[in-house]
């Protein structure tokens, strides 16, 4: 009972803490914004896109593109709940899936708020990973909306990685973030099984070179 009572907690204060921690964290940082025509050309143009990113850049994305607003997909495990609370504080909505769980359904109300005009964000390599390489929710997702794909990187001079699948990383006060839009991906609609997997290999390969590229600026190969 105890356990309980301390995880709901937690659950409902660990988020807001987290956020708090993030803005100051962030404040202390020098940012250098690469490719921010494609940004202007989408998000800042009122025109709803569809921002991916790999699954390490979590905390770093939520405080760059929340200004925007949107709706994210997010596991619908424990962690998934942190995960939506602190997404909402920076004002981005989430709906709970992933691709063993309530996967399918999630897509469809993700589908519905694109076509309400909101934007999305999508974790590119999936709750599960494997680590950096795309799945095809986002090509699906654009195929069926007409929303453009915004892919966006980050790097780091200095940051914390955990001993997580995908390395998940976080900058260090007083470090300078470089941070990397590409130019938007357009998904020809109606696109079948073929067509997703053509165009998720396009949206792999493009990530990849973004990820090489962001880090290069810190002379590194990677994080």
């Amino acid at each position: 009972m105890k356990s309980k009572v301390l995880d709901s907690l937690a659950i409902k204060v660990v988020p807001g803490i987290a956020w708090f921690i993030t803005r100051l964290w962030f404040g202390t940082c020098r940012v250098k914004v690469h490719g921010g025509e494609h940004l202007q050309g989408v998000l800042v143009a009122d025109r709803p896109g569809i921002v991916t990113f790999w699954h390490y850049s979590l905390v770093p994305i939520a405080h760059f593109i929340g200004r925007y607003g949107g709706v994210a997909m997010v596991s619908s495990s424990k962690d998934g709940e942190y995960i939506a609370r602190f997404l909402k504080c920076f004002g981005i909505s989430a709906v709970r899936g992933s691709r063993n769980r309530q996967g399918t359904q999630a897509l469809k109300e993700l589908l519905r708020h694109c076509k309400s005009g909101k934007n999305a964000a999508l974790v590119a390599d999936g709750s599960q990973g494997p680590a950096r390489v795309a799945q095809p929710g986002s090509i699906l997702l654009a195929s069926r909306t007409g929303n453009p794909i915004l892919p966006m990187l980050w790097s780091a001079s200095r940051y914390l990685a955990f001993r997580s699948w995908d390395r998940t990383a976080i900058p260090w006060p007083f470090s300078r973030i470089d941070v990397l839009y590409g130019e938007p991906i357009e998904v020809p609609a109606g696109l079948d099984g073929e067509g997703i997997e053509q165009y998720r290999l396009l949206l792999d390969q493009r990530m990849n070179d973004m990820y090489r590229q962001v880090w290069a600026f810190q002379n590194k190969q990677e994080h």
